[in-house]
């Protein structure tokens, strides 16, 4: 008798934080152990580029320039790990706002397990997880596995 996979492909959002980056690679280390494939997706927020842009008087395609690159060096770090553990990987970097990017790019590619951090604080401070994984769990279309910063 062979067993079904529980996950044929999974997404995993970073936005080359730490802690995103922490959710990556236990995302691609799940991948290895269970056998499922990963998309790495960074998204150009342009929103933030727009703000970020008029804070630093510069143009808003200049920083979003800044953003691709380091979209570009946090998929090329989570396809050397997926690579060493021999998880099939695709990286995409896609442009407009984050979390509905994500929910399209699961929806559109069939995934059916989204990796993300967990980004927030503890204690008194009622903020639980940040605003993009918040809304991705609003509508997302699969399981999600949130993964706490460690």
């Amino acid at each position: 008798m062979t067993v079904e996979k529980p996950f044929r492909k999974a997404l995993i959002p970073v936005d080359a934080s730490r802690w995103s980056m922490q959710a990556a690679e236990y995302g691609i280390r799940l991948a290895e152990a269970l056998g499922f494939t990963v998309i790495g997706l960074y998204v150009v927020d342009t929103d933030n580029a727009k703000l970020l842009a008029s804070f630093l008087k510069k143009e808003a395609r200049e920083v979003e320039e800044s953003f691709r690159r380091e979209g570009e060096s946090a998929l090329a770090h989570m396809e050397e790990l997926a690579r060493k553990g021999g998880v099939e990987f695709r990286g995409i970097i896609a442009q407009g706002v984050p979390h509905r990017i994500i929910v399209d790019l699961a929806r559109s590619e069939g995934v059916d397990l989204i990796i993300i951090g967990k980004v927030g604080h503890r204690g008194p401070r009622r903020i639980l997880i940040g605003p993009v994984t918040e809304r991705v769990l609003e509508d997302a279309p699969c399981p999600i596995l949130v993964v706490p910063q460690s």
